[in-house]
C-alpha cells in the first residue's frame, strides 16, 4: 500500500469521523428546525397574500423577515450554522450514504441548496447584502440558458424537470415515503407526523408545478421575465379557477411543513 493510498485512508476515516460527531448530528437538528422556521414565514406570508395583503414568499424574503425580529441577526447566526451543518451532513450522505444513485442525487441536491441558504444569511450579515429572490434566480438561470446553443429547448427540459421534481414530491407525500428516515416510535406521535409531512409534501409540489408551468411559459414566449420561483409561483395559483382559496390551501400546507420539519430537528435520523 502506497504512502499516498494510506493518507488517503486517513483523511476519509478523517472525514467520515467528523461527518459522525455527535457535535454535527446536534447542529444539523437546529438545521432542521432553521428550515421550519422559513417554510412556517413563507406559509404565513402566502396566506397574507391570499387574503389581500402584499409582501414576498419566498426564502429570501424570510431570511429578511428573521433579520428584522429581536435578536434577528443571532438567530440568523444560529439558523446559518444548522443550515451549514445539514449541508456537510448531505454531502457524506452523497459520498457514504445509500448506494442508490436517486439516494446520492437528492443528497447532493440539498446539499447545493442548504448551501445557498447559507451564503444568502452570511452575505445578509456581514456585507449586508440583500439576499436574491427565488423569483430573480429563475429569470437569470433561464435568461442564461437562452443564450445558449438551443437555449429554448433547454428551458423547456427546465421547465418539465421541476414540473416532474413536483410530481415527485406529491408522490413521496402521499405514499409517506419521507418517513423512511423518521425514528418516531410512538404510534399517535407518528401519526401526526405523518399527516403533517403528507400535507407538505404535497403543497411543496403544487408549488413547483406552478413554478415549472411559467418557466415552460417563458421557454414558449422567449420571454425570460415570465420565469418566476417560489413567490410567483405561489401567487399564480390565486389566478387558477380554484382563486385565492387554492392559495389558502397551498400555504396552510407550507405551515404544516414547517411543523414537519420541526419534527425532523427531533425524530430525524442524522
Amino acid at each position: 500500500m502506497t504512502t499516498a493510498h494510506q493518507a488517503g485512508r486517513r483523511l476519509e476515516g478523517a472525514a467520515r469521523q467528523a461527518a459522525n460527531h455527535p457535535v454535527l448530528e446536534k447542529l444539523a437538528k437546529v438545521g432542521f428546525a432553521a428550515r421550519g422556521v422559513l417554510y412556517a414565514i413563507i406559509g404565513l406570508v402566502a396566506l397574507q397574500i391570499a387574503l389581500g395583503s402584499g409582501g414576498e414568499a419566498d426564502k429570501s424574503s424570510a431570511i429578511h423577515i428573521v433579520r428584522d425580529s429581536p435578536f434577528g441577526d443571532a438567530l440568523l447566526w444560529v439558523m446559518a450554522v444548522g443550515l451549514a451543518a445539514l449541508t456537510i451532513w448531505q454531502v457524506s450522505e452523497a459520498v457514504w450514504g445509500r448506494p442508490e444513485v436517486r439516494s446520492r442525487v437528492e443528497s447532493v441536491s440539498r446539499a447545493v441548496v442548504y448551501a445557498g441558504l447559507v451564503f444568502s444569511m452570511v452575505a445578509l450579515l456581514t456585507q449586508n447584502k440583500a439576499a436574491t429572490s427565488t423569483d430573480s434566480q429563475s429569470q437569470d438561470a433561464t435568461k442564461a440558458l437562452f443564450e445558449l446553443p438551443g437555449g429554448q429547448f433547454l428551458v423547456g427540459l427546465l421547465a418539465l424537470g421541476v414540473m416532474a421534481l413536483g410530481v415527485y414530491w406529491i408522490y413521496e407525500g402521499w405514499t409517506e415515503k419521507f418517513m423512511k428516515d423518521m425514528r418516531v416510535t410512538e404510534p399517535r406521535a407518528r401519526g401526526v407526523v405523518v399527516k403533517l409531512g403528507k400535507a407538505g409534501y404535497i403543497a411543496r409540489g403544487v408549488i413547483a408545478i406552478a413554478a415549472g408551468a411559467l418557466i415552460g411559459q417563458a421557454a414558449l414566449t422567449y420571454d425570460p421575465d415570465k420565469a418566476a420561483g417560489i413567490d410567483g409561483a405561489l401567487k399564480s395559483l390565486a389566478d387558477t379557477p380554484a382563486g385565492p382559496w387554492l392559495l389558502v390551501v397551498v400555504a396552510i400546507g407550507l405551515v404544516l411543513f414547517a411543523a414537519y420539519c420541526f419534527a425532523e430537528a427531533r425524530w430525524h435520523r442524522v
